[in-house]
């Protein structure tokens, strides 16, 4: 893989741009990431994450990934340009960016991030597919208000009044907003930011979900769209479904009773959830869909 070098991948169709900086000789300020994520001007991504090794990152969570042996940092942006703490899918990609060119060759092995961090497994998907899937422990997840039902109001264009949401923070903020059935989920306009009060400092992502009937009582499914913050609506997102399970399983009670494995049904594709205890994983897959070479790229 050439120093510089530009990659596009996707995890259910969550898609980034992946630029190879492993040494850390590559600004990469928000105007360039907004060139290079826009989908007119650019190569097109929800994100863009630099390939860079733990130690080149220049700040502490890098220092703190190289200590406890993780090689490789995702250092992860949004579309716009911000810095976000984390991303699931991102993970996932970043992981099979790895295996791909060779940069680790062991089936688990463990990814610096800006939330911690992040161990992978590469695992047969569970759905039954031919391609193999990652396996990320997503570490602890928290509710912010306390374990309440509901912390928060949302108000949603193409949704009838405000509705209840419920914090989830996995690392990066998440506000879940349960709907009635399949036809409210489709109506709702995420094109348009969700106005959440009360206001989160840094702001939320905002996941929209309909629990479906499931006849195995040990297992949950549900349907799920996200507007992300700093992005707007996106096929997938990883902590977002991390997030929506972990809320359908608050609402179940959280007892036995509970289902502790979830089916997240996106537009983008599936993703499992498997919540025990105070942690949570995500599985899903992974793509790397083309290369750029170089002389494409805009100048640094």
């Amino acid at each position: 893989m050439i120093d510089g070098q530009l990659v596009k991948g996707h995890g259910t169709a969550n898609d980034f741009v992946l630029l190879h900086d492993p040494n850390g000789e590559h600004e990469l300020d928000p105007a360039r990431v907004r060139e290079l994520a826009d989908r007119r001007t650019g190569i097109g991504g929800d994100g863009v994450i630099r390939v860079i090794r733990s130690e080149a990152l220049g700040e502490e969570a890098g220092d703190v990934a190289h200590g406890a042996g993780a090689e490789w940092f995702m250092d992860y942006r949004n579309a716009d340009g911000s810095i976000a703490e984390m991303c699931g899918n991102g993970v996932r990609v970043f992981a099979h960016y790895l295996r791909t060119y060779g940069l680790v060759q062991d089936q688990s092995f463990a990814v610096g991030t800006r939330a911690g961090i992040k161990h992978v497994t590469v695992i047969p998907d569970p759905l039954g597919g031919d391609t193999p899937w990652y396996k990320v422990d997503m570490g602890k997840w928290q509710l912010p208000g306390g374990g309440e039902a509901f912390d928060a109001t949302v108000e949603t264009t193409g949704v009838r009044v405000a509705r209840p949401g419920l914090t989830v923070d996995m690392g990066n903020p998440h506000t879940v907003v349960a709907l009635a059935h399949a036809e409210e989920l489709q109506a709702a306009k995420l094109h348009e930011p969700p106005h959440v009060e009360p206001t989160p400092p840094a702001g939320t992502n905002v996941e929209y979900i309909v629990i479906e009937p499931d006849n195995d009582p040990t297992t949950g499914t549900l349907r799920m769209r996200v507007h992300e913050r700093g992005v707007g609506e996106t096929y997938a997102c990883g902590t977002g479904a991390c997030a929506s399970a972990l809320a359908a399983y608050v609402w179940a009670g959280r007892g036995p009773q509970a289902p502790t494995t979830w089916t997240v049904h996106q537009p983008g594709g599936a993703v499992r959830i498997e919540i025990t205890g105070e942690t949570v994983a995500l599985s899903g897959p992974a793509v790397i869909t083309y290369e750029v070479t170089p002389r494409e790229l805009p100048n640094s």
